[in-house]
């Protein structure tokens, strides 16, 4: 591996990075359309502070992830960030590339003045877990999610227990 670079992605990037996505345990072969995705990466731009990065090593887009830094009235004001979508080539992971781009997006994160940086991982991810933890993350509280129903079709009924509270 020579010089990593991390940068904000451009639309250039945009193929190599859903490549990157459609690998086991990210999306399993599935991928956006490259106009789908184009027209969603311009979105981007309209969030004030949400950035999709890449890792870069040799000219090849070998790692990315996003990263959102947001305002809150919580905290006295302090921002916090979120990343997400962080993924590494299968066969450049173990090189530290990984590790490069979370220190790069906790650096940001504390340029911008947030008080915490946080990201969720599938339980079931055990090594991703154990690789966070050596960079500083700490589990804690819990993560909930909850499926939305596509396309406005209708949402289930709450159960029982939690309509009566």
């Amino acid at each position: 591996m020579s010089a990593l670079t991390i940068r904000p992605a451009t639309a250039a990037d945009l193929p190599a990075v859903l490549a990157l996505y459609a690998q086991p345990g990210m999306d399993d072969g599935a991928m956006l359309a490259l106009p789908e995705a184009q027209a969603l990466f311009a979105r981007f731009a309209r969030y004030p502070d949400y950035v999709l990065y890449v890792a870069e090593d040799a000219a090849a887009v070998v790692g990315t992830f996003a990263l959102l830094v947001m305002d809150n009235l919580g905290h006295m004001g302090a921002p916090s960030a979120i990343v997400e979508d962080v993924v590494v080539d299968p066969d450049q992971q173990g090189l530290g590339i990984g590790a490069q781009m979370m220190r790069f997006a906790m650096a940001k994160a504390a340029e911008k003045g947030c008080y915490k940086l946080v990201l969720s991982s599938n339980a079931k991810r055990e090594r991703a877990h154990a690789f966070y933890e050596t960079l500083g993350f700490r589990r804690h509280g819990v993560s909930m999610h909850v499926d939305l129903a596509p396309d406005g079709a209708e949402m289930p009924a709450p159960r029982a227990t939690e309509a009566a509270r």
